[in-house]
């Protein structure tokens, strides 16, 4: 089999479509692979603003040809989250993964991943940063980011997310990166945004609001894995001078801490 992107556009806007076409010389293995973003990342100078298209055309996914296939941590429900009753472990009918059934009234508590949503504003050749005022992570710097609440778009939850941390106002620019990390049942939607007025400074979850050059970004005290790699993502782009929408997917590695950031490969990498 092999991946055919079929491009639509509509309005002169692109969007893509896949679809899987039969092909006796080619497989899933044979795919070109890309390598993890490395660490350090060499740093460069920042592009003119003018100089980066907004407006582009996207060519075919190019994706690895890692495994599809992760394990997560799945949480131990006991209790029925509608009528309180006790759970057994069993695989319902029909399915293949063990779930938490209530025994009282049999419904299912099925676990779903959670969003995260950001902005990575850029400003004046520089970048906005929160050092974080809680755990986890306390002390280290990430783009304004937090989980999606019902009834909000992504684009809607990554401003609030940017207000409450930052006290800015942004306009989104377009999607930047989604990251999955299966292993914690999270992921990542990472915006390009740019600030409205030039005024920021530290919510009630952030100690300190700075912008970075792009040579001082402190990849050292960064929060999480994903912020790396959405920076690291960010710079490699700034270098091939023209901005891209990446997937991937975080795998962090096995019999490492959680806290060390760059014990990581980002795996089934594809960009625009």
């Amino acid at each position: 089999m092999m991946v055919k992107a079929v491009q639509l556009q509509i309005c002169g806007l692109v969007g893509q479509r896949w679809s899987l076409k039969p092909c006796s010389s080619i497989s899933f293995s044979s795919l070109a692979s890309f390598p993890p973003i490395p660490y350090p990342n060499p740093f460069f100078k920042l592009l003119p603003s003018n100089s980066i298209a907004r407006r582009v055309r996207f060519a075919p996914f190019h994706a690895s040809s890692s495994s599809l296939h992760s394990s997560a941590n799945v949480r131990n429900v006991k209790f029925c989250q509608w009528c309180g009753g006790s759970t057994k472990q069993d695989i319902p009918e029909g399915e293949e993964k063990l779930r938490a059934i209530c025994t009282i009234c049999g419904r299912i508590a099925y676990q779903n991943p959670k969003m995260v949503v950001g902005c990575l504003i850029e400003h004046d050749n520089k970048v906005l940063l929160c050092k974080r005022r809680i755990q986890p992570s306390v002390g280290l710097w990430t783009l304004p980011a937090g989980y999606l609440e019902i009834g909000e778009s992504a684009v809607e939850g990554a401003i609030r997310e940017t207000r409450e941390e930052a006290n800015a106002d942004v306009e989104v620019i377009s999607p930047f990166a989604q990251l999955d990390i299966p292993l914690i049942g999270q992921t990542y939607m990472m915006f390009l945004a740019k600030l409205k007025k030039p005024h920021f400074s530290p919510g009630p979850e952030s100690s300190a609001c700075q912008l970075f050059p792009l040579d001082d970004i402190p990849f050292n005290s960064l929060s999480f894995s994903s912020m790396v790699v959405t920076l690291s993502l960010y710079v490699d782009d700034l270098k091939d001078g023209k901005l891209k929408f990446h997937y991937g997917t975080i795998i962090k590695r096995p019999g490492t801490s959680p806290s060390d950031i760059h014990a990581y490969t980002l795996d089934h990498h594809m960009h625009s």
